[in-house]
């Protein structure tokens, strides 16, 4: 079975591509930034904590419960969209093979160079 970090690594090399497109768009991006900060936050700790396989669900929900109660609901968003692209990781080949290439896009060239937190978002 694939570990949730190895998962997440891939993931986190995804992002960029969001990062690129995000910043493509002609609306207000505070939003996005936050929700991409979010994720990139949930991403590196699945990293470092290297979670097992069996209990990735449920550290995801301790990470959602733990944090501040104003964002837990974006927190819980995230934690959920995170377990999904796990889940896809694990059912859909072409999605782990895209993973496993480092999920080449486009995109991501136009997210490189840029800021990813959200206080530098909030400063654009």
């Amino acid at each position: 079975m694939i570990r949730p970090a190895d998962v997440c690594r891939a993931l986190l090399a995804a992002l960029e591509a969001a990062e690129g497109r995000r910043r493509s768009r002609k609306r207000d991006q505070t939003p996005d930034g936050i929700g991409l900060a979010i994720k990139r936050d949930l991403l590196q700790r699945a990293v470092q904590d290297d979670p097992n396989p069996e209990a990735f669900e449920e550290w995801l929900l301790q990470c959602a419960l733990a944090c501040a109660p104003e964002s837990a609901g974006a927190v819980s968003a995230m934690a959920r969209a995170i377990f999904e692209e796990w889940r896809l990781a694990h059912s859909l080949n072409e999605f782990k093979d895209w993973l496993d290439q480092g999920a080449p896009s486009a995109d991501a060239d136009e997210g490189k160079g840029k800021p990813h937190n959200t206080e530098q978002v909030e400063r654009q």
